[in-house]
């Protein structure tokens, strides 16, 4: 039975420490529109944290996306860049930034700007509250095709019907966590990750906060229908065993089907000793039930995959560089270090 360290009390007052993670991938036309506005947004907190940092993850960005954040970390030690060896995508890459923050409070954004930095302030008054929790729920996404906005609602509302936690409708990984949330996180090592699930399962005080999603500040979306699709597939096969209850249940009704289809053939040759040719009623038959078997084996293949990928007990990711300090080395945060990736 896992447990928190009870070192882990939650500092919600003056002395509370903030950091916020921003995973990149080829983000290099945002990078200083983001800067500029995380900075202003911590300037003008009406109660200033004791110390902060932003950690910026980068996740082997194919521009100058790396270069920019190593500028903007050499001119401010609020900074903390984090490059990985290669792409693991978004959230290992925010993971990664899970893993090496040290705030009492850690806020997760997305780099692109669609996620508004100035929504920190409600935040943490809502952290100060003593909420552990505060996710942003998108009110209207502007900027996006009809299709997205359709299929992200119907994933979000079938997941919550498939899953066994609550996790919220129209909400995506943009949210402030408290130090034992993230704590609770690092203890989840599972490599097909959905941070927004993981976050429900944790438990805790939590809140909503709504807003208005905002386009792309620049560039074009890095998660296009194929990585959409995938993670959906992950969201609900990381917390749902209802596919594999539903394609037993479907082979049930296949099998019960066939078995009154049968009955019916052997009662009409024995009290008519008509039957029918029977190419066709076979041939469809034999798609039917081969389709059947095929679908069923992907769910269940799906599952087989996951606890392969699990086995082979691989790190999440390797850090290939790590340059800034971060949160003030004065205070009474632990050292900059990065924790173990396994």
């Amino acid at each position: 039975m896992a447990s928190l360290p009870h070192d882990l009390a939650v500092r919600r007052g003056a002395d509370a420490t903030l950091s916020v993670v921003v995973p990149l991938f080829s983000e290099a036309d945002n990078v200083d529109e983001l800067l500029r506005r995380i900075g202003a947004v911590i300037a003008g907190l009406s109660v200033a944290p004791a110390a902060y940092e932003v950690i910026l993850v980068d996740d082997g960005s194919r521009d100058a996306t790396l270069e920019k954040l190593r500028g903007a970390a050499r001119a401010d030690p609020h900074l903390r860049v984090i490059s990985l060896s290669r792409n693991f995508g978004h959230q290992i890459a925010a993971t990664a930034g899970l893993d090496a923050a040290r705030g009492d409070a850690v806020v997760l954004m997305d780099g692109d700007l669609q996620d508004p930095p100035e929504l920190i302030e409600e935040f943490l008054a809502k952290f100060r509250e003593g909420f552990d929790v505060v996710y942003a729920t998108r009110r209207r996404r502007l900027g996006e095709s009809r299709f997205k906005i359709f299929t992200a609602a119907v994933f979000y509302r079938l997941i919550r019907r498939l899953t066994n936690v609550s996790i919220p409708v129209d909400t995506g990984d943009f949210r402030l966590m408290s130090r034992r949330v993230v704590a609770a996180l690092r203890d989840s090592r599972e490599r097909h990750r959905f941070i927004r699930g993981l976050v429900s399962w944790v438990g805790f005080a939590q809140t909503g906060i709504e807003y208005e999603r905002a386009e792309r500040h620049s560039g074009e979306s890095k998660y296009p229908v194929s990585k959409m699709l995938k993670f959906a597939i992950d969201g609900i096969t990381a917390f749902s065993e209802i596919p594999l209850r539903i394609a037993t249940w479907f082979g049930f009704i296949v099998s019960v089907f066939a078995f009154l289809v049968g009955a019916y053939e052997v009662g009409l040759r024995i009290f008519t000793g008509y039957n029918f040719p029977g190419y066709t009623s076979t041939i469809v038959a034999i798609l039917f039930l081969g389709g059947v078997q095929l679908i069923t084996i992907g769910i269940l293949g799906e599952y087989v995959g996951r606890v392969y990928d699990e086995i082979k007990g691989r790190p999440l990711y390797l850090v290939a560089e790590n340059v800034g300090a971060g949160l003030d080395a004065r205070s009474d945060s632990p050292p900059s270090t990065v924790p173990p990736t396994r």
